[in-house]
Order: structure tokens, then sequence, then C-alpha cells
């Protein structure tokens, strides 16, 4: 049976997931990460039931050393690897396979998307000069997002700039691809009616589901908009990135690092970027971040959901939505008046359903998987399914 690898890279952290094509479908076979903190990376990987098999020093960082890590405890080849890009731009709308041109076009969409276009791309060049002959595939996040009403994504600049590729596109789509899925097994009535899915990890976005399809999200032209984050600050007047250059003293340098590595989370707290650092300080400047987290959360989802016309269903999901029940707490208590009423019991304890029997809106936490997604797209694209 084929090996499929998906690869799942971040600014910091490189999550992997081998999946084995049998007769059944996907099934995974080993799951990890490589941790890039610091001056010790580590690999860890686990089996699919989440037990440790391994953790060691990783000195190594490249694709094709993972891959031949890999290789060594299968009992079979590698047949295909699929990497997560963040963004795709106006091109990009569906899994593609890897070629020169392919790699080139999308290298060309980093400066929108600085922190993580050029890992994942790293990965995919490395293994297609270490193995010419492996197929790869690049899945986009930004791809579930097509098919917005251009009205959603259009900025209010001149149409010269719309036509450049500047509007928004929306991202985390493979997480979002997966809730939709979970969710019409686990809720079919909700899944069909008007749903907000929040993945909330150390980036973060909201987005607005009708039967299952993005109609709205909070991220636009760059994975910078929209919500808090961990270190980026989400949306942000126009015209204080304006006084930021004029009279900061900021370039274009200096404004990136800024927005996207000191802000957020650790720039209003002055603390950390860290949601479980923050949730154990007593420090005001701590409360005071996790405030405007929450507020910004629900300020966000209401938008949604008057894009939607209404909400039928809320869905938590990723590190902090998955992990933090006081924040999804404080979330959906700044939504009663929408109808939503946490089962206090369910919530604490991370139960899947959190809706109070007398909430008028579903509530669900559904932990997300966006590496089986990269692993379907791949085998897809590729014609590996059985």
């Amino acid at each position: 049976m084929p090996f499929i690898l998906a690869l799942n890279s971040g600014s910091s952290t490189c999550k992997f997931g081998v999946f084995d094509q049998g007769p059944g479908g996907l099934a995974p076979c080993l799951r990890g990460r490589i941790e890039m903190h610091g001056e010790a990376p580590r690999l860890l990987s686990y089996d699919p039931a989440g037990a440790v098999l391994s953790d060691e020093p990783w000195p190594r960082t490249s694709a094709p050393d993972l891959l031949g890590w890999l290789e060594m405890r299968l009992p079979g080849p590698i047949a295909a690897v699929g990497h997560r890009v963040v963004h795709g731009g106006p091109r990009f709308c569906a899994a593609t396979l890897v070629t020169e041109a392919v790699l080139a076009a999308v290298a060309a969409l980093a400066p929108l998307a600085p922190l993580h276009q050029s890992q994942s791309l790293a990965g995919a060049s490395a293994l297609r000069a270490a193995r010419p002959g492996l197929p790869q595939v690049l899945c986009f996040d930004t791809a579930f997002h097509a098919g917005h009403d251009p009205v959603v994504d259009r900025f209010a600049l001149p149409r010269v700039w719309e036509a450049r590729g500047l509007r928004r596109y929306g991202f985390h789509g493979l997480s979002y691809e997966y809730l939709t899925g979970r969710l019409a097994a686990l809720d079919p009535p909700t899944a069909a009616g008007r749903v907000v899915a929040a993945h909330l990890g150390g980036g973060a976005s909201l987005c607005a589901l009708r039967d299952g399809r993005s109609i709205d999200t909070t991220m636009g032209a760059t994975p910078l908009d929209g919500l808090v984050m961990a270190t980026r600050c989400g949306s942000l007047d126009a015209g204080a990135v304006l006084y930021l250059l004029r009279e900061g003293g900021l370039d274009a340098a200096g404004l990136t690092d800024l927005l996207y590595r000191q802000s957020g989370l650790l720039g209003v707290s002055g603390l950390s970027g860290d949601m479980r650092d923050l949730l154990e300080s007593r420090e005001p400047a701590a409360r005071e971040a996790l405030d405007l987290y929450v507020h910004r959360a629900a300020r966000e989802m209401a938008a949604l959901a008057a894009s939607l016309g209404g909400l039928d269903g809320l869905v938590f999901t990723a590190g902090v939505g998955e992990n933090a029940p006081r924040i999804r707490a404080e979330i959906c208590a700044r939504l009663g008046w929408l109808g939503v009423r946490l089962d206090a019991a369910a919530n604490e304890r991370g139960a899947g359903r959190l809706n109070a029997a007398d909430s008028a809106v579903a509530v669900w936490m559904i932990p997300t998987d966006e590496e089986v997604v990269i692993a379907r797209q791949t085998a897809a694209l590729l014609d590996l399914a059985e």
C-alpha cells in the first residue's frame, strides 16, 4: 500500500502525518512534529492512538532528512508528499502538483504571508532536489474560501490594485475543510445551516459557513488581518500603519517585525503570546490582553452572523479553541443575545457538544486535523485512492 506524507510547516514547528492508503481509505499510521524553538530542535512522533514513539534531538532541519527518518521506520516507501501552503493567491484555488513553474509562482506570493510561505516552499524545493521523481502536491489554505461573492473580498481601493491581486482571501482553509466534514458527521442539521467556525491558535481566524461552504472570513489579503493573535495584531487602522511609518521611524522590515512578531497577546500583555501563560498570570496586563482577545473574537463572530443572516452553530478548534474552556466560556457569554448558552460542565471537560439544552445555537469543540486533509487532497490529485 502506498504511504502519503503530509507536511504542515509553520514558523517554529513542522507537524507531519504519514497515512496508509488502504482499501478502507486513508488511515494514519504515524504522526509527529519537529519543534524548532531555541537552539535544540527535537523530533517527537506518535502512533495513531497518540502514544509517544520517539522524542529525540533533531539536528537536521530539511524535509529530505525527515523523509529518510520516516522510511527507515515504515514497511514501505513514501509514494507522495503533500504540503500545506498558506497563500495561493488568485491563481491556485485547488491542490496543485509541484513543478518548477508552480514553485516560482507560489514563491512570488511570499510578501503576502512572510512568516509562512517560505517554510512550506523550502521543504518542497529541498525534496524536489533530493527526490526528483517523488510526486509532491501543494495544498492551499486560501482555496477553501474561493468562490466568495466579490463584494466580500473587495477592498475599497482603485481597481488597478484588485487587478494585481490585492483583495481578501481568507486562510486556515484546510482546518475549515476538516471541520465541515466532521460537523456534517456529528450534527447534520447544524452543518447544513449557518455556522461560524473559530480556528483559535497562534494564528486565529473565523469562517462563516453556509451549508458547509465559506461565505465570509475574518482574515484578508494576508494572515495578519482579523482577530488578535499570539504575536500578530489582527485588524488595524490603515492610518495607524501610516503613523508608524511616518512618526515611528519604522521601515518596511521594522513594521513587519512589529505587526507579525511583537504584537497581539504578546504586545498587549508585555509578557507572552502563549495563551496558557496569560491564563495563569495574575498581572493586570495579562487580563487586559485576554479581555481584548475575547472582545474582538465575539465582535467578529457577531459580524459573521450578520453575513449569514443568523446563527445556527458555533464551532471551536485549534490550540486555544480546543484547550481553553475559560476563553470559550467568555466568548460565548458575550454572544448570549444571539441565543448562545453553554453547558458549563461540558465546556470545562472539553466534551464535543458544549451547548446547554436551552441554547438556540449548537456549540461544538472539534479538534482539527489539517494533515489528513492534506493527505486526502494529495491522494485525490494523484489518483492514489483505492
